[in-house]
């Protein structure tokens, strides 16, 4: 019970009845922390060099991030290639007009941002009726805006995604805030025409 990684690098697997603590307690069940080297006739072999007999082995390697649920982006016949994405206030995609998304927090309730996402979009939506504009599209930062991974987390169901996931900007807007109180002030109260916002009429 002492990973090397700390609690919120890697979600916890809670047992809200405590049945698994009782088994433990009671000598019926037990944990082995290891690497797994190979499937033998009888079990497991770790790579301590220990081996685990099995009758069943249930696999649980963690999840695969996908983006949308792999739906393909297409802006006037260009396919938006997603690891070359950047978000823009953590809930659009640089160049891509009117779609907006939910990335929620790795630290806290994910419904936080997905409420505040959903009211900016609202926002968004009045703005361009009110205007006489049929497309907000955010526009990719400049040069002096550094690029890096959408999520720095280590966790293991990350890392093996990091590659696909788009990117995000060192600053606000493309800063993807991983704190409720900043994205209140940026997506509640914050302006709708900002630098990187295009308003446009329909063509």
């Amino acid at each position: 019970f002492e990973p090397k990684y700390d609690p919120w690098d890697q979600r916890m697997c809670l047992v809200p009845d405590g049945d698994l603590f009782a088994a433990v307690r009671e000598g019926r069940a037990s944990v082995v922390t290891d690497h797994i080297e190979r499937f033998t006739e009888n079990g497991l072999r770790l790579k301590s060099g220990a081996e685990l007999d099995a009758d069943v082995i249930v696999t649980a390697t963690g999840l695969n991030l996908m983006v949308l649920g792999g739906m393909e982006i297409v802006v006037d016949g260009e396919v938006l290639e997603m690891p070359e994405a950047v978000t823009y206030k953590g809930m659009m995609f640089a160049g891509v007009p009117n779609l907006a998304y939910t990335l929620g927090y790795t630290n806290a309730s994910w419904t936080l941002k997905c409420d505040l996402v959903s009211k900016y979009a609202c926002r968004l939506i009045n703005h361009l009726d009110a205007n006489g504009f049929a497309t907000a599209t955010p526009r990719a930062p400049g040069p002096s805006v550094a690029i890096e991974p959408v999520i720095d987390l280590s966790a293991g169901y990350v890392q093996r995604a990091i590659g696909e996931l788009p990117k995000q900007g060192d600053r606000t807007p493309w800063k993807l805030h991983q704190n409720y109180a900043k994205d209140i002030v940026m997506l509640r109260y914050g302006t709708l025409d900002d630098e990187a916002m295009e308003f446009a009429p329909a063509r």
